[in-house]
């Protein structure tokens, strides 16, 4: 690959200039034909210098976040709605995208396209950043000519469901902080405070109560038999770590989640809402049910619900509509069941997905509020019995030990 300096006549016969990569002379007046542009001069500049090593390694281990992909998105959709050709748009892109590891994707697309890959083939490539769903939408974007909508409606996907998962950490991040000091908090007591005042109890020949002996036994187990506790709970943590991995793992943990009592309509609900905003922007885009639902089923991010989408596609080839095998399936609510039915009566299935959307939104807004309000209690009680019960491990030997000392 080498670089050119050219100078050509736009459509308009303005005279143009600038720098492109090419393999050849030949290849630049065919990336300028594509531009719309006549070249005129063509100038052989130098080779171009590969990547640092430090440059790929950083845009390989880069994480696209949320905010990248959203971005990367929508200044997409804008250059497609310019009418600016793909090789064109996705140079630029290359050169504007602030992520490394998103750069270095937009260059290898870039290359991949210029050799006649399809845009479907070349996302589909990277399906860390890109999901089943980015892809096949904007397959269907390319097929029906309406790219720069679907890439709007893919912005809207992206957004919404970074919306719910930042709510949904932002509710739990609070509990997850008090529970880890809490455990620094017991750990402590029971490592180096409980074990001081046992010391002086012995010395006392002070009866010991129930509270005080369980803190010692379990400072004795723990003193004795760490290296057993520290085992059991990486050997543990590792089998569940490979376990969860699996597609068994994943089920199970999935239908556990949905069937606690406090969290589980969380869950519920935050699939019920990108089960309908998914399935409504898909059927706008013109995608058929079949294909929505086999996309559903890898981007849920459930995969006790994807099989339950499974099945509703084998009933749907049996020449079914999708309200009765969705009523028969598991963890859809009534209000989903009755809303899709009258859809798709009426003709107006994608208008009644996204009022689905919209009324599981505001439910999983409430929910959490609910929650983060019911936590606290909740956490405050768990506080108040550890405080208590290492209160009353100390103080009733410590009263033991003052009416010995006063002669009762």
């Amino acid at each position: 690959m080498a670089k050119f300096t050219y100078q050509a006549i736009d459509e308009i016969g303005k005279t143009v200039s600038g720098v492109i990569e090419a393999d050849s002379p030949a290849a630049v007046n065919t990336m300028l034909a594509e531009r719309g542009f006549i070249p005129s001069k063509v100038t052989w500049k130098g080779e171009v210098s590969g990547p640092s090593a430090w440059n790929s390694i950083k845009g390989i281990l880069t994480k696209v976040r949320a905010a990248d992909l959203i971005l990367f998105t929508k200044q997409f959709r804008t250059m497609t709605r310019a009418g600016v050709p793909l090789l064109t748009l996705l140079e630029v892109l290359e050169d504007q995208t602030e992520n490394p590891g998103l750069k270095r994707i937009a260059g290898l697309m870039h290359q991949d396209i210029k050799e006649g890959t399809s845009l479907y083939d070349a996302f589909r490539k990277y399906p860390k950043v890109f999901s089943p769903l980015y892809c096949s939408m904007l397959q269907a974007g390319e097929a029906s000519g309406a790219l720069p909508e679907v890439l709007d409606r893919l912005t809207y996907i992206i957004e919404h469901e970074n919306k719910i998962r930042s709510d949904v950490k932002a509710a739990l991040q609070y509990p997850m902080i008090v529970l880890i000091f809490l455990s620094i908090a017991f750990f402590v007591l029971l490592t180096f405070v409980i074990p001081k005042f046992v010391h002086i109890f012995d010395k006392a020949h002070v009866a010991l109560p129930i509270p005080t002996k369980i803190c010692i036994f379990l400072y004795e187990f723990l003193s004795s038999y760490w290296y057993v506790m520290l085992g059991g709970v990486v050997a543990v943590a590792l089998i569940l770590i490979y376990y969860l991995k699996t597609e068994q793992g994943k089920y199970v943990r999935d239908t556990f989640l949905m069937k606690v009592p406090i969290i589980g309509p969380l869950f519920i609900k935050a699939a019920m809402s990108r089960f309908a905003s998914i399935f409504a922007i898909l059927q706008s885009s013109g995608v058929a049910v079949l294909e929505s639902l086999r996309i559903l089923s890898g981007t849920i991010g459930n995969t006790a619900i994807s099989r339950e989408f499974k099945l509703i596609g084998e009933k749907l080839e049996e020449g079914r509509g999708i309200a009765e095998p969705l009523r028969s399936a598991r963890y859809f609510t009534p209000i989903v069941v009755n809303m899709v039915a009258i859809g798709e009566e009426s003709g107006n299935l994608a208008e009644m997905l996204s009022d689905i959307s919209e009324h599981y939104d505001s439910e999983l807004e409430y929910a959490m509020k609910k929650l983060s309000e019911a936590i606290g209690p909740l956490l405050t009680i768990g506080l108040a019995g550890v405080v208590g019960f290492f209160a009353l491990s100390i103080f009733l030997p410590m009263w033991d030990l003052t009416k010995m000392s006063k002669g009762f």
